[in-house]
């Protein structure tokens, strides 16, 4: 039986980009190394593959994190339709919030773009954020 959500891995072009992103959503890099061989060529199914790995960890119970891909080699294949939310499989990652509101405006005094407005959906107030590389990042607000 699964537990809990334990992360989600992002491959990125502009790591210090990422981070920042995920470091206003509140992630910490708890460790960054760079991987290769055998092992990790046949666990990711790349030959060849070397990569810096770089884990962000959220504060709290239970541990979440997000891992930052940069392959080194061999060279990361584009997903020119990434920020589409029609294409087929990975669509975008949600983060519960307390107040969607102030939190937008703290995202947006940084930076930070929003795709569409706050708005109220199944019981909760939803936006969409403009994330690194493309990804569609969502915050919810459970009313």
């Amino acid at each position: 039986m699964i537990r809990h959500f334990d992360h989600i891995t992002f491959v990125v072009s502009d790591v210090p980009a990422a981070r920042r992103f995920f470091e206003l959503l509140g992630f910490v890099e708890e460790k960054s190394v760079v991987n290769s061989g055998g092992g990790f060529e046949a666990f990711m199914g790349i030959g060849g593959i070397e990569a810096e790995h770089h884990t962000l960890v959220l504060a709290g119970k239970p541990r979440q994190e997000v891992q930052l891909l940069k392959y080194l080699r061999p060279l990361p294949i584009a997903n020119a339709d990434l920020a589409s939310l029609r294409q087929m499989g990975f669509n975008h990652i949600c983060f519960a919030v307390d107040d969607i509101e102030a939190e937008v405006r703290r995202l947006e005094a940084h930076g930070i773009e929003r795709r569409n407005e706050v708005m109220e959906f199944h019981d909760r107030k939803l936006v969409f954020l403009r994330g690194p590389e493309g990804i569609t990042v969502e915050l919810a607000q459970w009313l």
